[in-house]
């Protein structure tokens, strides 16, 4: 079978994804737009991540191809900077659902370097994004920036993304990967935007089938097995 082939798709994908995911996460939204309750803690230990964050106050501030264009850039700039695979990606209005594997031989030992780590990569991915949008806002739309302008403490600053991280879960069941790369994909189709999932460029599922005019090279490297030292594994799942 190939690497694309075990995608799930149709009625069988939804009932399986669903079910799948839910037993195997029980702390994984299948919201379309998860939004944390409490602070996320990040575990750099080498196991894939399932990532999701969203603009400011959940409005549709990636509709706009430039932005979606910029956001783009920001995936293969970190991708280069930290060294992660990328395995799956969506681009929706208001969030994005990213699955990548920074292996633990690429996360930096100094605990005070965020190469590798989750924390660095999100902020790699969405600082460029919010610096090039916010100047041409404040360019372009200046009346429109004030409702993405916050005061707080005495500070006044413009905010493109939703404060904190987002959603991130490990992923230390590799059968699962192929499920959160469909729910993933599947989430234009879930909003009626596009028919089927390779129709929404702003994807990886054209990639996935080896269609043209993907717009990034997802990295075909999801693995049977994952190999992360037992020293590395979280012992706090609970938490």
């Amino acid at each position: 079978m190939q690497w694309h082939e075990r995608h799930l798709s149709g009625s069988m994908c939804e009932r399986t994804r669903n079910g799948f995911l839910t037993n195997w996460f029980p702390t994984m939204s299948l919201d379309p737009d998860p939004q944390p309750r409490k602070k996320v803690k990040h575990y750099d230990n080498g196991e894939p991540h399932f990532l999701t964050f969203s603009c400011f106050h959940r409005m549709p501030l990636l509709s706009k191809d430039r932005t979606r264009e910029w956001f783009i850039d920001s995936i293969e700039g970190a991708r280069n900077e930290h060294g992660f695979h990328l395995w799956a990606w969506v681009i929706m209005p208001e969030h994005v659902h990213i699955l990548l594997w920074p292996p633990y031989q690429l996360i930096s030992p100094d605990p005070r370097s965020l190469r590798g780590r989750i924390r660095g990569i999100l902020t790699s991915i969405k600082r460029p994004v919010a610096k090039r949008a916010i100047t041409y806002l404040r360019k372009n739309a200046p009346d429109f920036l004030q409702r993405l302008t916050v005061k707080n403490s005495g500070r006044v600053y413009e905010r493109f993304w939703q404060a904190g991280s987002g959603f991130d879960e490990n992923v230390s069941e590799p059968g699962a990967l192929h499920a959160m790369a469909d729910y993933i994909h599947q989430n234009p189709v879930r909003r009626g935007l596009v028919n089927r999932a390779v129709d929404w460029p702003w994807s990886s599922a054209r990639d996935w089938m080896r269609l043209p005019d993907s717009r990034i090279k997802v990295d075909r490297t999801i693995p049977p097995t994952l190999d992360v030292p037992w020293t590395n594994r979280r012992t706090d799942r609970g938490t």
